[in-house]
């Protein structure tokens, strides 16, 4: 199997794994974050929580303040769910799929490309046709797509 097909096949099965999350992302963080939402629902105060989790009691404000800001660590946020009897869910959910998020990429890239071949044949007079541009364009996605090892390069340069 080619590598490219092999790409291929982890997008389609990753994006089919993700799909099952995609509901999660209309799921909003409570104002005051999901530890103290949680903490609240469960009738547990700060030093409940503190001496669950082996800290003094004034670390549990910093904690829950360090959720909102997003500078709690991963590790935090499992130990501290684990005392909230929780399970810690972290993952990404891509916001369409990994193939379109691939395909709208190399289109980029190919536009890019393209207007640079463009502007190189205007200026030495050379002009193309509407429908052998949409053909060119579309070989040159095809291109990238079939060695994408560039795709994801910061340059212009294709």
């Amino acid at each position: 199997m080619k590598r490219k097909e092999q790409q291929k096949l982890i997008r389609e099965q990753s994006d089919k794994t993700l799909k099952q999350f995609s509901v999660l992302s209309s799921v909003n963080r409570p104002a005051r974050g999901w530890i103290r939402a949680i903490r609240d629902a469960l009738g547990m105060n700060m030093r409940q929580l503190a001496g669950r989790l082996g800290v003094h009691s004034s670390r549990i404000p910093r904690i829950e303040q360090d959720e909102l800001t997003g500078s709690l660590t991963i590790k935090t946020m499992q130990r501290v769910a684990d005392e909230l009897d929780c399970v810690f869910v972290y993952g990404f959910v891509p916001r369409s799929s990994l193939e379109d998020t691939v395909k709208k990429q190399a289109t980029s890239k190919a536009r890019k490309k393209l207007n640079r071949i463009m502007h190189t044949m205007n200026l030495e007079g050379q002009n193309l046709e509407e429908k052998n541009r949409e053909s060119i364009f579309k070989s040159i996605v095809d291109d990238i797509l079939d060695s994408p090892s560039s795709l994801w390069d910061k340059n212009n340069k294709s």
